[in-house]
C-alpha cells in the first residue's frame, strides 16, 4: 500500500477531507468530555455514605401544638419505644438532618478558638445513644460516646461547649495527617475532644468542594422527634414497607395530633434515586448526545466514502484489470479512512484538551483523565472502519470488465 497515493488522492478533495477532519475532531472533543462527565456523574451516585442504606427507612413528624419541651421529649421516648417494638425492626432513633435531604447543618471548624483561625465547614449530626446503632456506623478509632456526656437541646441551646466529638476518617486525615485523631481537639461548639474516629459519614448533600463530602462530625445531643426525623433499622431489607405501614400505625395510636403521612416517610434508598435524579438525566442526555454525534460522523464517511467509489469507478476497474484483488481494494479505502480519521483525532485531542481547560475554569469540573483520550481514539477509529466497510465492500465488488467500460 503506497500511502503517498493516498495522500496524492486525497490533495485533490481537500475541502471535502477538511470537512471530515474538522467533523471527526468535533466529535472526537465533544466524546472524550462527555464519557468524562458521565463517569463523574456515575461515581458520584455511586459513592458510600458510610450507614446502612439497605436496611434504613425514615419518618417526618409535624408537630400541630408543640407543647412543652419535657412534653415534647417524654413524646419522643414514647414514640420510639413503639417504633423499636414493631416486628422487624432492629433499633430506632432521632437524627437532625437525614442524608439526600434539602437541609444541611453544618459548622465552621478550626485547630484555633482564635476568631481569626482558619476554618472549614463540616456538617454535623446529632443524635441520641441508639443513632449510631441505627445507622450502622463504623467505629476505626477511639470508643463511643458514653452514657453521661448526651445533653438536650435545651442545653445545647443555652451555649453549652465542651461537647466530645466523633469525626470521619476524612475529616481526622484532614486536621491530623499521620495522627490519631483521638485525645485531639477542634473547635465547633468551644473546644470539643475528639472520642473517636468513623470510618466514614458524608454530607446530605454536596456542597462546596467535593473533599469536603466526607468531613462529618457528631454530637451526643438527645433531640425531641419535632428538630429532626425518624431513622428507622429494619433486619430485613424486604420488610422495609411492612415496616413503615407498622410505623404510621404506632405513631397514630399514640401521641397528640400530629402531621403523620405517608408522603413524608420513606426508605433511604428511594431518597437517593430522587436526588440523583438530575445526575441520571444529565448522564442519559449525554449519551444521546455522543450517540448522535457518532452517527451523523459515521454518515458523514459512508456519504463521503460513496461519492468517492462513484467517482473511482474507472480507477477501481483499471487496477483490478492489472491484478489488484479485492482486498486490495478494500484496503486502500480503510487506510484512507484510517489516515483521515488520524488527522481528525489528533485535531481532536487538542479541542478536547481545550474544552476541558474551558469547563474547569466556568464549571469546576476536574481535570480531564489522559485515558479519555486513547478511548475516544479507539472508538472513533472503529467508527470509521466500520462506516466505509460498506462503500469499500461495494467498490471491492465491482468487476474489472464493468469499471473499465465506464467512463
Amino acid at each position: 500500500m503506497h500511502f503517498r497515493h493516498i495522500l496524492s488522492a486525497l490533495g485533490r478533495h481537500r475541502i471535502a477531507v477538511g470537512l471530515l477532519v474538522l467533523e471527526i475532531a468535533f466529535s472526537c472533543a465533544v466524546v472524550c468530555n462527555a464519557l468524562f462527565l458521565i463517569g463523574s456523574r456515575l461515581e458520584r451516585m455511586q459513592r458510600p455514605t458510610g450507614v446502612d442504606e439497605a436496611h434504613l427507612v425514615e419518618m417526618f413528624i409535624g408537630s400541630v401544638t408543640r407543647g412543652s419541651a419535657d412534653a415534647v421529649m417524654a413524646q419522643t421516648r414514647t414514640d420510639l419505644a413503639a417504633l423499636r417494638a414493631i416486628p422487624g425492626v432492629a433499633n430506632a432513633s432521632v437524627v437532625n438532618q437525614t442524608l439526600f435531604g434539602n437541609s444541611l447543618n453544618a459548622s465552621g471548624v478550626s485547630l484555633s478558638d482564635e476568631a481569626k483561625a482558619p476554618s472549614i465547614p463540616v456538617t454535623q449530626y446529632m443524635g441520641d445513644a441508639q443513632l449510631a446503632d441505627t445507622l450502622g456506623l463504623k467505629l476505626v478509632d477511639g470508643q463511643w460516646f458514653k452514657p453521661d456526656e448526651f445533653i438536650t437541646e435545651e442545653q445545647l441551646e443555652s451555649g453549652h461547649s465542651g461537647l466530645p466529638v466523633i469525626i470521619t476518617k476524612a475529616l481526622a486525615d484532614h486536621f491530623f495527617p499521620g495522627q490519631s485523631a483521638v485525645g485531639k481537639t477542634i473547635h465547633a461548639f468551644g473546644t470539643n475532644r475528639v472520642v473517636g474516629v468513623l470510618d466514614r459519614l458524608v454530607q446530605p448533600h454536596d456542597s462546596g468542594p467535593a473533599e469536603y463530602y466526607g468531613y462529618a462530625m457528631l454530637f451526643p445531643v438527645n433531640l425531641p422527634y419535632t428538630e429532626g426525623a425518624y431513622v428507622i433499622r429494619v433486619r430485613d431489607a424486604a420488610q422495609r414497607a411492612a415496616v413503615l405501614q407498622g410505623a404510621l400505625r404506632a405513631l397514630k395510636a399514640d401521641g397528640p395530633l400530629r402531621l403523620i403521612s405517608p408522603k413524608y416517610a420513606f426508605t433511604l434508598e428511594s431518597q437517593r434515586d430522587k436526588y440523583y435524579r438530575n445526575d441520571r438525566a444529565m448522564a442519559w442526555m449525554l449519551v444521546g448526545v455522543c450517540l448522535l454525534l457518532l452517527v451523523v460522523t459515521a454518515v458523514g464517511i459512508v456519504g463521503l466514502t460513496s461519492f468517492w467509489v462513484a467517482q473511482r469507478r474507472r480507477q477501481i476497474g483499471i487496477r483490478r484489470a492489472i491484478g489488484a484483488t479485492r482486498g486490495d481494494i478494500l484496503r486502500y479505502f480503510q487506510t484512507e479512512n484510517f489516515l483521515i480519521a488520524t488527522l481528525g483525532i489528533a485535531l481532536g485531542m487538542v479541542l478536547a484538551f481545550g474544552l476541558n481547560l474551558l469547563l474547569m475554569r466556568h464549571y469546576e469540573l476536574g481535570r480531564l483523565p489522559g485515558y479519555y483520550f486513547p478511548v475516544g481514539a479507539i472508538v472513533l477509529w472503529l467508527l470509521g472502519q466500520l462506516a466505509v466497510l460498506g462503500p469499500a465492500l461495494r467498490a471491492a465488488a465491482v468487476p474489472p470488465v464493468v469499471a473499465t467500460r465506464s467512463v
